[in-house]
């Protein structure tokens, strides 16, 4: 008896010891996140001081320049990984003034990987795409666009949003306002269809008959934000206008007024650059070889500077790793972080780093990403690993309550949910999870709109943030064995048969635009 007795209060006080030295870097992990953050320092020197951060850009290489240097200040080794090659482009000036029927300059970019004005800019006529009774009616029309601005979106019948519609208007003109957004959409996508070209070769046919450039808008149903994509000339510019703007120039040319635009749009082709994954690493001391991994996009679209899409991620995992540096500077496993190139373009950079270290696959415990904007993770679905459940679930038990009260979870949840860089380790096998969060009208004001910008960053929400990542990684790092790797096939639901792992294709190594 005396012997068990003696096994017994040996065993609480091992595991009273054990769970003191947690929470003691638990604690810590707080106080550093808390009292000492860098999130404004590095939003700031990214956003602000690189800016927009496209695949294949100057700017591209000079965030993974600037990563790197900042993570060997804090005494963490960090690498520049090629992955493949990418269309170069630089952006120049944008400049556009009505200069009739009177003077006003407008407001507007040209869009990525889009062709130059001639040196100076050109003047030029606006005119509207008319309706056509059928793709030869198009054909005989085409000559007169030359020398032209031709206007190829729909125009907007509000600039408010909707919300704005439902708090001050009456339910019958907030309906009778919809009724004509849906009959104008309708009727655009009829005109658009007449000509017989899909959306990539309308420019296309516009410029090849001499169009001057194409004018589009793509409203973000938010005040003042346009959705900025890629251009799919090849010879003249394409704008996007803001909304306002937009409408301006449309209604004048309707009506006969015959608006004149002088557009000066500048940007250098720098042929096939070398593009790079980020990769920085904390050594593990007892399983060097085993690995919990971070993740996140450091590439963005250029309409804004990338703040919430996906610069909001790229600094959530840089002080994670800062503050684990500072409070757990030697982890049982290998802590990696990867920023990832090129995954607006199709996932690129995990993809690649996935296929050029197969060997790790199977030794990853797990990767927590982050790519959805500014707000608090208020989501995490286990991504079809069965026992998701039950090591999730443990570890965030040791996150404070006040973070994760309102924190919602799916387990075992579908492979491949939320559609980002995680999926291109779950397709490996790895229990990778993605820290979804509150969307701050993400997807309407900021997500690819030139209005993601540093200013839309709630840091407080970003804090919480490292907090509660960093304690993940921690508990992972701790956890005695591998994680359960047990997955939920993906079944298709025409079919009933099990589908391929979503993104389990190769990457692509070498492309652009056009």
């Amino acid at each position: 008896m005396k012997i068990r007795n003696s096994w017994y209060l040996g065993l609480v006080f091992f595991v009273s010891v054990q769970l003191q030295a947690q929470n003691q870097v638990i604690d810590a992990i707080i106080k550093e996140a808390t009292e000492n953050s860098k999130l404004e320092v590095l939003a700031h020197e990214i956003m602000d001081g690189v800016g927009p951060r496209l695949v294949g850009s100057p700017q591209m290489q000079k965030a993974h320049d600037l990563a790197v240097t900042t993570y060997q200040s804090w005494g963490i080794p960090a690498r520049n990984e090629k992955w493949g090659e990418w269309r170069g482009w630089e952006r120049g000036i944008t400049h556009m003034d009505m200069i009739a029927p009177w003077t006003k300059s407008l407001a507007g970019t040209q869009l990525a990987w889009s062709p130059s004005s001639p040196q100076g800019g050109v003047k030029g006529e606006v005119i509207i795409l008319p309706e056509f009774a059928d793709s030869l009616a198009f054909q005989k029309w085409l000559p007169s666009v030359k020398g032209k601005y031709v206007m190829i979106s729909v125009p907007q019948p509000t600039g408010r949003p909707d919300y704005n519609w439902e708090e001050h208007g009456t339910p019958a003109s907030f309906e009778k306002m919809k009724a004509e957004r849906t009959a104008i959409n309708a009727s655009w996508t009829k005109r658009l269809q007449a000509t017989g070209k899909t959306r990539n070769q309308l420019p296309l046919a516009l410029e090849n008959a001499g169009a001057a450039g194409i004018l589009t808008s793509n409203w973000s149903n938010a005040f003042g934000a346009n959705k900025i994509f890629s251009a799919s000339t090849k010879k003249v510019p394409t704008v996007d206008i803001s909304l306002e703007d937009y409408g301006l120039l449309y209604r004048l040319a309707e009506s006969g007024k015959k608006p004149q635009l002088h557009l000066n749009a500048q940007s250098k082709e720098t042929g096939m650059q070398p593009t790079y994954n980020t990769v920085a690493e904390i050594k593990g001391s007892a399983k060097p070889d085993e690995y919990v991994m971070l993740s996140a996009h450091f590439d963005s679209w250029d309409g804004g500077t990338g703040a919430t899409d996906n610069g909001t991620g790229t600094i959530l995992m840089m002080e994670v790793m800062r503050v684990l540096k500072q409070v757990y500077p030697n982890p049982k496993r290998t802590i990696l972080v990867g920023h990832w190139g090129s995954e607006e373009q199709g996932l690129n950079g995990s993809r690649a780093f996935v296929e050029d270290h197969p060997e790790m696959a199977g030794k990853i415990q797990a990767l927590f990403n982050q790519d959805n904007g500014t707000g608090r993770i208020a989501n995490i679905s286990g991504q079809g690993f069965v026992d998701s459940y039950e090591y999730l679930g443990r570890w965030l038990n040791k996150v404070p309550r006040n973070i994760t009260q309102d924190l919602k979870t799916e387990f075992p949840g579908n492979p491949g949910a939320g559609g980002t860089d995680h999926v291109s380790f779950v397709a490996a096998g790895v229990p990778a999870f993605n820290l979804s969060a509150l969307p701050w009208n993400y997807f309407n004001y900021t997500w690819h709109t030139n209005l993601d910008t540093y200013d839309k960053i709630v840091f407080d929400d970003v804090r919480q943030n490292v907090i509660l990542t960093a304690i993940l990684v921690y508990m992972a790092c701790e956890e005695e064995g591998l994680v359960s790797r047990k997955q939920r096939i993906p079944i298709n639901a025409r079919t009933g048969e099990p589908t391929e792992w979503p993104g389990k294709r190769s990457p692509t190594r070498k492309g652009g635009v056009n």
